[in-house]
């Protein structure tokens, strides 16, 4: 387990029904989180107050949320196959997608200032730029359930297919290679790029955590808990990566040679999914219980 004190505390939301799930730092020092189930979008202030922002659909499914180029919040509405934007001071807008049911849900804001997104339903990868216009990437696979996406030091996008254990890289101009997991049934999540200048992910069905340099040379890390099904992973200000086990409620860390610490949370089965560092340096994660845990080191 750890070898360091931390301390949590657990700022309540909503209630469960809602869903906090994933978490992202704003241009305004603010943590904003996506309530998934409540069609709304929260935003929790340095100072600890919050303000809950309904969208126009209550059943539009609020999913993964980055900061855009344009000063708003750009997230990703699986429900409705649309993309929504939410200014620092609540204004919502959203923009439809070109291919029916495309379930949109990882988002990230690339170099060229647009916003990429994969579709978890049509095996695609979109563009979206800042006016609301959209450019669609075609996989060429069936079923490879494109999930998390990030920006790599290469400024291409890299993302995860759940249902092909691979890595997928895209470039700007839709140059496409593809890197098949070791491990079968890997089922990878969230990816985010480490201080290390790779790639790190979770492995869901593996229980692992891994890490692929942007040559592919892919290195994988086992859990001491097979089944705890690690969900997010973000990088940390001290170079190591950080990432939630969402079926055992604990946060893990893990250092570029691949150490492992592994922190309770202090609810039990408070289903832990998206995790950001805030502008006071604790680091934040979305609970489905209904709360936001804050973690101190």
């Amino acid at each position: 387990m750890s070898r360091h004190a931390v301390s949590f505390e657990e700022i309540p939301v909503s209630d469960a029904s809602s869903g906090p799930y994933a978490l992202t730092l704003g241009p305004d020092d603010a943590l904003w989180c996506t309530l998934v189930h409540a069609g709304q979008i929260a935003r929790l202030a340095p100072g600890g107050q919050l303000d809950r922002h309904p969208l126009d659909s209550a059943a539009c499914g609020p999913s993964l949320i980055t900061s855009g180029p344009d000063g708003a919040l750009w997230f990703t509405r699986g429900q409705d196959h649309r993309i929504g934007r939410i200014t620092v001071d609540g204004k919502a807008s959203s923009f439809p997608l070109p291919s029916p049911g495309s379930g949109p849900f990882g988002i990230v804001a690339a170099g060229d200032g647009a916003l990429w997104f994969t579709q978890l339903h049509t095996d695609r990868i979109g563009r979206i730029d800042t006016d609301g216009r959209v450019t669609e990437f075609p996989l060429h696979l069936r079923g490879a359930f494109p999930s998390a996406i990030t920006t790599g030091p290469d400024d291409a996008l890299w993302f995860t297919l759940n249902q092909a254990d691979a890595i997928g890289r895209l470039g700007f101009e839709g140059e496409l290679t593809l890197h098949s997991l070791p491990t079968a049934n890997a089922a990878p999540v969230g990816i985010t790029c480490g201080a290390d200048g790779a790639l790190w992910f979770v492995e869901i069905g593996a229980g692992r955590i891994g890490r692929i340099t942007t040559q592919g040379r892919i290195d994988e890390f086992p859990l001491p808990d097979p089944a705890s099904r690690p969900h997010a992973i973000v990088a940390g200000p001290a170079g190591d990566c950080w990432f939630t086990e969402w079926g055992a409620g604990r946060i893990g860390s893990i250092t570029p040679d691949g150490r492992i610490e592994e922190y309770d949370l202090p609810s039990p089965a408070s289903e832990p999914h998206g995790l950001a560092f805030g502008a006071d340096g604790a680091l934040y994660v979305a609970l489905e219980i209904g709360a936001i845990a804050r973690m101190v080191l």
